[in-house]
């Protein structure tokens, strides 16, 4: 009875998970990221780009990870390791495949149709991109 008040307050503490869930166009090189939950969490797939439109098999070349230069750009997890944090999704990691470096992130809806998405070096050098709901 315990644990599931718990996850009731935590289900009601969190933002909407209907909100950032679905497949969203990035501002830059017609990507196209799929966000969906992982447990308590939302994480983000890469579906598309403009380049694995010419070159399907790209690899993930420029990771800082020599090990991890094989694995394909299809499908890898760029988005993980979020926590609702009221309206939006805080505390999480975006890998970004052009430098090979991952950076902290923040997701956060903007109506139904919007995700402002904002990558750190640290605070204050941070970059932010408006996504667009694919339908």
């Amino acid at each position: 009875m315990f644990f599931s008040m718990i996850g009731m307050a935590l289900a009601a503490a969190s933002p909407s998970a209907d909100a950032a869930i679905g497949r969203w166009k990035t501002e830059t090189r017609g990507g196209v990221v799929e966000i969906q939950r992982c447990g308590a969490s939302i994480c983000g797939r890469i579906v598309t780009s403009d380049n694995l439109r010419t070159q399907p098999d790209l690899k993930d070349a420029n990771n800082s990870n020599a090990a991890l230069r094989g694995r394909p750009i299809k499908g890898m997890l760029m988005l993980s390791g979020f926590t609702a944090d009221g309206d939006a999704w805080t505390g999480g990691k975006i890998y970004n495949a052009e430098d090979g470096k991952t950076y902290s992130a923040k997701v956060t809806p903007v109506g139904a149709n919007q995700l402002k998405v904002r990558g750190c070096v640290f605070v204050p050098l941070c970059k932010t991109q408006t996504w667009t709901r694919v339908r």
